[in-house]
């Protein structure tokens, strides 16, 4: 790990140029495919903000079955200005990716489609492509989810899923929208719009076929202004078989 991350210092400067959904989604034959898009952001990376607007476009142009994630990480918030949105764990697992794609170092802005494709997060028609090929795919939904406040800032969330023994079931919280006007660093002076950022995440084992847990919503937020996606994930190729998103009752 330690490698990696001084790998990416290296040739940072190299790289850095470049609806909601129903409350429960059951079983049934979908004639559609889907999209997990997660981002690997920050707002400390002047080069982030294009790919924002790469996300929000596409969101806006796919209003079902593309599933917007911003993990924002935190390598960056020693460079003047800290990213009140960054994690540890969110570096962490963009360093799983890496493995995965056999990258020799991690950066932003990226991009993972399905677990299947990355790419400079920045790169619209890419995106475009990328999105529009898993949407023309079938699949079978395998998710029941539903999810409530409980009044004390948390959002309890059932969960009934068929799944591969291999498979993890990721559940993130997401705020839906937001600004940062950013005061220092590379984007000093700049406005920062965001979609779908996480704000809290839990991975659980597969071979619980149904259970309850709770993610919590953070301070100054409602739960109209937060969602949940669950998404089915392979411990190994990281690959995504489905997905699922609702709104917090």
């Amino acid at each position: 790990m330690k490698t990696l991350f001084v790998l990416f210092i290296n040739i940072m400067s190299c790289i850095s140029s470049p609806g909601p959904g129903p409350a429960s989604i059951s079983q049934n034959k979908n004639p559609k495919g889907f999209a997990v898009v997660e981002l690997f952001t920050s707002e400390g990376c002047s080069s982030c903000p294009p790919a924002d607007e790469a996300v929000i476009d596409i969101s806006n142009e796919y209003k079902k079955n593309v599933f917007v994630i911003g993990f924002h990480v935190d390598y960056w918030n020693y460079l003047g200005w800290k990213d009140v949105f960054s994690n540890a764990s969110f570096t962490e697992r963009q360093k799983q990716y890496a493995g995965v794609f056999n990258l020799n170092s991690i950066y932003t802005p990226q991009i993972v489609v399905n677990g299947e494709k990355e790419f400079v997060g920045s790169d619209k028609n890419r995106l475009h492509d990328a999105v529009s090929r898993e949407i023309a795919k079938s699949s079978v939904s395998s998710i029941t989810i539903d999810a409530k406040s409980s009044g004390d800032n948390k959002a309890n969330i059932n969960y009934t899923i068929k799944a591969d023994k291999n498979e993890v079931l990721n559940i993130v919280l997401v705020q839906s929208h937001t600004q940062s006007d950013v005061k220092r660093g590379e984007n000093s002076g700049r406005q920062l719009h965001h979609i779908n950022i996480a704000r809290d995440f839990k991975i659980i084992n597969a071979g619980d076929s149904q259970g309850n847990i709770s993610l919590t919503i953070p301070n100054g937020l409602a739960p109209k202004d937060c969602r949940i996606i669950a998404y089915l994930q392979n411990k190994q190729s990281l690959q995504i078989s489905d997905a699922a998103e609702v709104e917090i009752n």
